[in-house]
């Protein structure tokens, strides 16, 4: 989701060596075949290093995991119920302050979320040992069996299309570090196959922020179906919660190597504490600096485009723009010029009209990400009092699910692909193109009838 000279600076940059999660990550989602394991197996253990710094929650006896993981979604259950009674009493979001923060939490989330469940890619390979299957199956089920709109990766790119707001240009390195784990895991499964079952059994809980995500998505306007998705397969009962345990006690080793297993397992479960997780992402959102910030991304674009009539505390619109560091005196010169009129309706600010709406004369100069950014900041505390009045966070605004032709074409294959074509299709550089959606199916079909031979 970064433009293609962003993406070739990740691919070519890093050093011989480098374990930079960046570079990590756009090589395996990118060009899988040409990253070096050894940079791979790097990564890895330097993640493992800063997880063993971290104290583990898990039950010294792995035969509590059930238990454990069903207290656990019992207090997410109650502190959600308290959530839900604190709105009902009218009192406001505690996640996102608008909808542009929620925007801005989508975008630096992606990275993550493009790759959704990589870590898992390896357990293809293994369709004849009955003890991989429930890893198969969630994995699987990440890429909705080759459904469009239930494929997760295919799901979250249409959220971000949906709302123009895709990353342009690469992130920061925390925010890759989560997605690099999961892709190195993922080609790197049946060597850190201790790792892999432990940082599944994280990953596949149940946290309270995503259960408020999607409550406060759908209130902002923003269809929240990828993290509801979420909250029903992730369940303790019978989804990929349970699936997780199950497959860690029947990969357990009943040899010598049994505690080394353990320990193992453990530090793979501590790699979901690293990066940037999403309450650090929310709470990192400042509206005027995110604003400010992507004006000062424009500026050398928008620099020589203006014509010199206009004239705000003395300077043209290219002058303004000349210079680095000028955009937020710019906000406010535009402010004093009363073409912007913060704390009131945006369409009543000459600036936004220049922006939105018919003949704009800078229509598609921002995106919808960098739009919303604009509105919200000019409307600051108003509110279009009738839609707060009938606003009801309750109300579900999106109860009509996309047909999966309306989300990506998956023509039917012409062929019959080998085992080896399959698993490669199946990729988390692949599944979620129209191949790979065709490929998926036939795997999952397979798999049921017994007849993959791998």
């Amino acid at each position: 989701m970064t433009s293609l000279r962003s993406v070739a600076d990740c691919l070519t940059a890093a050093p011989a060596g480098s374990a930079d999660p960046v570079h990590v990550y756009h090589a395996l989602l990118h060009d899988p075949h040409s990253a070096d394991p050894s940079q791979l197996r790097m990564f890895v253990e330097e993640q493992l290093r800063l997880a063993r710094e971290i104290p583990v929650s898990l039950p010294d006896d792995l035969s509590d995991l059930t238990r454990w993981i069903e207290t656990n979604s019992s207090q997410v259950a109650a502190l959600y119920g308290e959530y839900l009674e604190d709105r009902g009493a009218g009192n406001g979001r505690i996640l996102f302050s608008n909808k542009a923060h929620a925007l801005y939490f989508l975008q630096h989330v992606a990275p993550t979320k493009l790759v959704d469940g990589a870590w898992l890619y390896s357990s293809i390979k293994h369709a004849d040992d009955w003890r991989y299957r429930d890893l198969i199956r969630t994995y699987l089920e990440e890429l909705g069996d080759g459904e469009p709109s239930l494929n997760h990766v295919v799901l979250y790119r249409k959220l971000l299309a949906d709302h123009d707001c895709a990353p342009t240009e690469v992130l920061n390195q925390e925010h890759y570090i989560q997605g690099a784990i999961q892709l190195a895991l993922g080609h790197l499964g049946d060597e850190y196959l201790p790792e892999l079952l432990g940082y599944n059994l994280g990953y596949e809980q149940l946290p309270l922020h995503l259960l408020i995500t999607a409550f406060e998505l759908n209130e902002l306007g923003i269809d929240p179906y990828y993290f509801t998705l979420h909250v029903t397969i992730d369940n303790a009962s019978t989804g990929h919660a349970h699936k997780a345990v199950n497959t860690v006690l029947d990969l357990l080793p009943t040899d010598e190597s049994r505690p080394d297993f353990i320990k193992r397992l453990h530090n793979g479960y501590l790699l979901n504490e690293l990066g940037k997780g999403t309450k650090a992402v929310i709470a990192a959102f400042d509206l005027e600096q995110e604003l400010v910030a992507m004006l000062e991304r424009k500026r050398s674009f928008g620099q020589h485009m203006h014509s010199d009539y206009c004239r705000l505390d003395g300077m043209t619109i290219n002058e303004w723009l000349a210079k680095p560091g000028q955009c937020r005196a710019f906000l406010a010169a535009l402010e004093n010029k009363g073409w912007i009129k913060r704390n009131q309706d945006p369409a009543g600010s000459r600036f936004w009209q220049l922006i939105d709406g018919p003949g704009a004369v800078m229509f598609g100069v921002f995106s919808g990400y960098e739009m919303q950014l604009l509105r919200d900041w000019i409307a600051g505390d108003w509110q279009d009092g009738s839609a707060a009045k009938s606003a009801n966070p309750f109300r579900s605004q999106f109860r009509n699910r996309p047909r999966a032709d309306a989300v990506a074409s998956a023509p039917a294959s012409q062929s019959n692909p080998s085992s080896a074509q399959l698993i490669d299709l199946l990729s988390p550089a692949r599944h979620c193109t129209p191949e790979g959606l065709d490929a998926t199916r036939a795997y999952a079909r397979q798999l049921a009838e017994g007849s993959l031979a791998l």
